[in-house]
This record gives structure tokens, C-alpha cells and sequence, in this order.
């Protein structure tokens, strides 16, 4: 019974000795949903944060069959999600916005799914409307790709479930990887980067290759890069700024000032990083530490400086009437407007609102920051101050914890990125993701033992219209 259980949310690909800390997130949760399913008991309130995640389409309706038992069981189910068909699968709606960060926080919509359509404020609502009046196929393909100016060519891939086949990828081209659940997506996006990263270090010749038995290139490239959605920062001094190496040239600006060359001010003064400037009582921190013994540590505004992390008298400081707190309370939105005459700061800030951040702080603590967030900002900061050319970018589902409308962006952003003659390799399950993209490969037919062997693979126009497996029927349906 409570292997059944698993089957039902997804996971019977997965092996009975398979270690807990393997796992990834999603899986972990199915995990403890399958658990609870087979306690039995009623009347709880089970909240879930994006369940979806790592989820192809034909899994997700697992899911949703999973969450509507437990309903009818006579529990509570909460879940947060940006999936099209959850949403529209839910008896009560509630949508948050309109926008994110200071510009959120209002509950624009309250009722069934079928309600929001009408509502103009409503994000979701607009993005569900234009989906129900068509799922605008043609829409989301926009601009694709048919040809390339080359091909990466890894023969004989394997590791853990995958086969041993031969996988080509096109140069120049927005490429898809997609499958259902433990299919080996992730798998081979490692071994395309491992080798890859082999090829840009030592060249092609008399090389080890790792999980393959040959690579061959009949196009040139200049490097590859890993943009995935692990952390940026583990500790609360790392921010946006300083992770994208902005924060020492707003540091300079205000060094520059009158007063601060007055009082013999330097950049070091406007760190919070180093001693001088900053609050003694937190340490620059902006809050204190809390120890409550077994449990995890808490952490409350600091009393001192009440979180603007710096000394009054550095503070006193302004530039453009402006100090260094209300600069890090700044959001991208608002700093594009306040910096605009200075070039470097400003392009910085373009890329962040062109990525879908224009809400995030400037002195937002890097591990508060999502996943997707993560993701983002890496691919932010490996774009900024030059212009990327025959470069390969590999990024496992960017559009972690993402609204459907930063879904839109994100893909109009990949495509300029292709356009400037870069190569972009996805795993994904997002449906426009898959649409938008030029050319798919398909892992399958199943997760597990039962994956690993190349389904399909061919330009987005032969998937979407010469073919039939397991993702090209759940976007026929939609």
C-alpha cells in the first residue's frame, strides 16, 4: 500500500536503497506527501511550496489526482505554485500582487480559479485569460530556429540510467532537454559540461572524456557555464551588490563626496564588511543573532542601528540626497532611475529588470534569496560589462519559482542571448519553455531503469507536428 503510494505522486523510478540525501527537493517532498497519504488521518492542514518542482506535465497530474484524494479524505491542502494547470486545478485562488517586493504584498484575487480572468490587476489572471483563448502555440514559438552553424556530438553517454547513446546538440541554438521524472536530464547536463569544460581547458586531443567515449566538435566555442539554482551566499553579508561585485563602485561615489573627504572618509569607511563604519553592536549586520540551544538561531533588528547596518555619523553622509541605507533599500526598479548617469551601474540594473528582479533590494541578504532568484542573478552577473559570443550556457530549470509572465521574459532574454551567437542548453518541463525553444531532446519513456535512452531529438517544428512521445502528447492536449 504505501509503495503504491509512491507510484501515485511520481516516484517509482526511484530505487527502495536510494539515500535520503540524494534526493532532490521535490522528491523529498512527494516523499513526506506519500507519507502522509498512507497515515490516514483527517482533518489536517497540509501546506506545500511549489510541489511541481522537477515535475514533467504527466507527473503533475499525478500530483494534482494525489492533492484532490487528500481533499476528499477531509483535509486542508495549501499549495503555492505557478503551474498553469494546478492553478486552474484549485477550488480557491488566492493571487498576491501586483507586482514583487515593495510592490506586492496586496490580495488582488479571492475566489475560484475561473473568477480571475476578468480581474485587470491580476498578473495570473491576464496570463490565464491569453492562455484560454488560445494556447497561442504559434505565439510562444515566436522566432525559432531550423538550422545551425555547427554541432557538439557526445557518443556512447553514460552514467547512472542513461543508456550509452549518441547525443547531438546544435551550436547557436536555444536546445531543450525534456523527459518525465528520473528520465536522466540532469544527468546528461552534467556530462555535457564536465566534457565541454574538459574540451575548453585542454583542447580535444588525447583526453580522458568523462561518461562518454567520444566528443567532436564542428564548431568553435569559447567557454562553458553552469548556471544552476544552488546558493550564492551562505552567510548575511553577502548581498545582490556584492555578489555582483557592484558594491565597491557606490562605495567610491560616496567616498567622493564633500563631507566625506572632509571627515577623511574612505571607501573602507562605507563597507559594512570591515570595521570602522559600520555598526559595532551587529557588526554591519543589520540584526543579531539569537542562540535558542536545540532549535535553529533567530535573528532580531539590531537595537543600535535598527538595521541600517552603519554608524549615525556615516550615514550623515548623502549622495544625491541619498545614504548608504537608502541606497540598499533601493530596489533594481528604483536604482535604474537614481544611477542612470552612470553607465556601469546602470546596464547592471537594466539586466536585472530585463531578468525579472527589478523588485529585489540592493542589499538584499544573498541567503534569503529563492533558488530561481539564484539562478538569475548568476546569469546577471556572468553577462555583465561585456558582450558574450560563442559561449555555452547550461541551465537546469531556470524557471524555478517563477510566474508565468517572468517565464515570458526570461525566454525573450535566452533568445537575444542565442542571437548574439551564443549556445543555450535547458532542462526544463515548463511548456513554454519547451515551445519557445529551437530544438528538443527527449529522455525516456520512463524515469529510472526505464529511462536513459533518447526518445527524440530534432528541431521544435518536427517534435511539435512529426511526432509522438510522452511531452509532445501532454502539449498536443493542452
Amino acid at each position: 500500500t504505501r509503495l503504491s503510494f509512491l507510484g501515485d505522486v511520481g516516484l517509482g523510478y526511484l530505487p527502495l536503497s536510494r539515500s535520503g540525501d540524494t534526493l532532490s527537493g521535490g522528491e523529498a517532498q512527494r516523499i513526506r506527501l506519500a507519507a502522509q497519504i498512507g497515515s490516514g488521518l483527517t482533518g489536517l492542514t497540509i501546506v506545500l511550496d511549489e510541489p511541481t518542482i522537477g515535475l514533467h506535465p504527466v507527473d503533475n497530474r499525478r500530483l494534482i489526482k494525489v492533492l484532490k484524494k487528500l481533499k476528499d479524505e477531509g483535509n486542508s491542502v495549501i499549495v503555492v505554485e505557478h503551474d498553469e494547470e494546478t492553478i486552474r486545478s484549485a477550488d480557491w485562488l488566492i493571487d498576491l500582487g501586483p507586482r514583487g517586493g515593495n510592490k506586492g504584498g496586496e490580495v488582488i484575487f479571492e475566489g475560484p480559479p475561473r473568477d480571475i480572468e476578468g480581474v485587470a490587476r491580476s498578473l495570473t489572471g491576464m496570463a490565464l485569460k491569453e492562455r484560454s483563448k488560445a494556447r497561442k502555440i504559434e505565439a510562444l514559438r515566436g522566432e525559432t530556429l531550423s538550422e545551425c552553424p555547427g554541432w557538439m556530438r557526445f557518443t556512447g553517454v553514460s552514467r547512472h540510467n542513461l543508456k550509452g547513446e549518441d547525443v547531438a546538440i546544435p551550436f547557436g541554438a536555444i536546445t531543450t532537454i525534456v523527459g518525465v521524472s528520473g528520465a536522466g536530464k540532469s544527468t546528461l547536463l552534467d556530462l555535457i559540461y564536465e566534457n565541454l569544460h574538459i574540451c575548453e581547458r585542454h583542447g580535444r586531443d588525447g583526453l580522458k572524456w568523462s561518461g562518454i567515449k567520444e566528443l567532436s566538435l564542428s564548431a568553435p566555442f569559447k567557454g562553458v557555464r553552469l548556471v544552476d539554482s544552488s546558493p550564492i551566499g551562505r552567510t548575511p553579508r553577502s548581498s545582490v551588490l556584492t555578489y555582483l561585485k557592484l558594491f565597491d563602485h557606490l562605495r567610491q561615489l560616496f567616498s567622493m563626496t564633500q563631507l566625506a573627504r572632509v571627515r577623511g572618509y574612505t571607501k573602507s569607511t562605507f563597507s559594512f564588511n570591515t570595521e570602522g563604519g559600520r555598526c559595532p553592536a551587529c557588526k554591519g549586520q543589520g540584526r543579531e543573532e539569537v542562540k535558542l540551544g536545540f532549535l535553529p538561531p533567530v535573528y532580531v533588528t539590531c537595537q543600535e542601528c535598527n538595521g541600517r547596518r552603519f554608524k549615525d555619523e556615516v550615514l550623515q553622509v548623502k549622495w544625491q540626497g541619498k545614504n548608504m541605507a537608502d541606497c540598499l533599500s533601493m530596489t533594481v526598479d528604483e536604482a535604474l532611475s537614481f544611477f542612470a548617469a552612470h553607465p556601469r551601474l546602470k546596464r547592471a540594473f537594466v539586466l536585472l529588470k530585463e531578468l525579472g528582479l527589478g523588485y529585489l533590494e540592493l542589499g538584499q541578504r544573498s541567503p534569503d534569496l529563492s533558488g530561481g532568484e539564484a539562478q538569475r542573478l548568476k546569469l546577471a552577473r556572468e553577462l555583465m560589462g561585456r558582450r558574450p559570443e560563442k559561449m555555452v550556457y547550461l541551465l537546469d530549470e531556470p524557471t524555478t519559482g517563477l510566474h508565468m509572465k517572468d517565464v515570458e521574459r526570461l525566454m525573450k532574454y535566452l533568445r537575444r542571448l542565442r542571437d548574439l551567437g551564443n549556445t543555450v542548453i535547458i532542462v526544463e518541463h515548463n511548456i513554454d519553455v519547451i515551445v519557445a525553444s529551437d530544438y528538443i531532446v527527449e529522455l525516456g519513456p520512463g524515469g529510472g531503469r526505464k529511462g536513459g535512452h533518447i526518445v527524440f531529438s530534432g528541431w521544435i517544428e518536427e517534435f511539435l507536428f512529426g511526432t509522438e512521445t510522452p511531452t509532445q502528447k501532454v502539449i498536443g492536449e493542452v
